[in-house]
C-alpha cells in the first residue's frame, strides 16, 4: 500500500515538474498582465524623454505598445543603453528589447530576435565637407556607442580607426563637438535624428556612405519559441494593416523632423 501511494507521489512530482518546465515567457506576461520591455531613453526618435510628458516615447515605444495591446496586457518602460540590452534580458529584468536592436550571428549565440521590423546602416557624423569616402576612416578617431554592431563594424573594417566608445550617442555626440572625436559612428536614421534636433546642425552632416546593411529586430530570451512566434505575428499584422507605416511616418515621415524614405518593410528579403 505504502508503495502505491509513493508511486503515486512521485508521479504527482514528476507532472508538476513538467509542469513548470513547459511553462514559458508567454505564460507568465499574460498571468502577470504586464509586459516589461528595455528601450532606449535618451535616442530620438527610436526612444527618448518627451519633455511635455516626461515619459519615454519613440519609433520602438510604439511598436512595443502595439505588441503589449495584442496581449491584452500593460505596457511597462525599463530604460537602457546599448551595452545593457543582452544583460537585461539573460538576467529577467524585461520580457523583450525594442532598442535599435541589429540581429547578428554574435548576439544570436546569446538572444533570440524577431523578423527585423526596422532596416538601415552604419553611418558617420562630421563636420560638414569633411567626410567624403570611407577610406578616410582608417586615420581618424571614432566616437562609438558602446557594445553596438556600429563600434564593431568599424572596428573589423577599418582597423587603422581608433574608437573611442562611449556609453550612448550623445556622448560621443559632445566629444565630436568638443574636437575629441574626428567624427561618430550610428545607424544612419539615428543620426538624421540627432542632427535634426541639435542647434548648431548646419555645422555637421551625415555621410554619403554607409558600411553595412542592418536589420533590426525585438531581442527575446532564448529559447522562447512561443513568445518569438506571437511577436513575430504582431509584427506582420501590424504591416499588413497599415499600423507599422504609420508608426514609420510619425517619426521618420515627410512632416517629422528627420524625414527618410521607407526603404524597408517588414517581411522584405534581407539583403546583405
Amino acid at each position: 500500500m505504502k508503495i502505491k501511494y509513493l508511486g503515486a507521489a512521485v508521479m504527482g512530482l514528476m507532472l508538476a515538474v513538467s509542469g513548470v518546465a513547459h511553462a514559458d515567457r508567454l505564460d507568465d506576461i499574460k498571468k502577470a498582465g504586464v509586459l516589461r520591455v528595455a528601450t532606449f531613453d535618451s535616442n530620438p526618435p527610436f526612444g527618448f524623454v518627451d519633455p511635455k510628458s516626461n515619459q519615454i516615447v519613440g519609433l520602438d515605444v510604439d511598436y512595443a505598445r502595439a505588441v503589449a495591446g495584442k496581449l491584452g496586457v500593460k505596457l511597462e518602460i525599463q530604460p537602457t543603453n546599448p551595452a545593457n540590452r543582452i544583460a537585461f534580458l539573460k538576467s529577467g529584468k524585461v520580457d523583450l528589447v525594442f532598442a535599435n536592436f541589429t540581429i547578428t550571428d554574435e548576439r544570436k549565440k546569446e538572444v533570440d530576435f524577431s523578423t527585423p521590423y526596422f532596416a538601415s546602416g552604419t553611418q558617420f557624423i562630421a563636420k560638414k565637407g569633411f567626410l567624403k569616402n570611407p577610406q578616410q576612416l582608417n586615420s581618424l578617431r571614432i566616437g562609438a556607442d558602446k557594445g553596438t554592431t556600429n563600434e564593431q563594424q568599424v572596428r573589423a573594417q577599418f582597423p587603422g580607426a581608433t574608437i573611442v566608445a562611449y556609453d550612448d550617442t550623445p556622448f560621443a555626440f559632445a566629444a565630436l563637438r568638443a574636437g575629441n572625436v574626428q567624427a561618430i559612428t550610428q545607424d544612419g536614421p539615428k543620426l538624421v535624428a540627432l542632427l535634426a534636433n541639435v542647434p548648431d546642425k548646419a555645422n555637421y552632416e551625415v555621410s554619403p556612405f554607409t558600411i553595412s546593411n542592418d536589420y533590426e529586430g525585438v531581442g527575446v530570451p532564448k529559447g522562447e519559441t512561443r513568445l518569438v512566434t506571437f511577436v513575430d505575428g504582431t509584427l506582420k499584422e501590424l504591416e499588413a494593416n497599415g499600423t507599422a507605416g504609420k508608426i514609420y511616418n510619425h517619426w521618420f515621415g515627410p512632416a517629422s523632423p528627420a524625414p527618410l524614405p521607407r526603404l524597408f518593410k517588414i517581411g522584405d528579403p534581407q539583403k546583405s
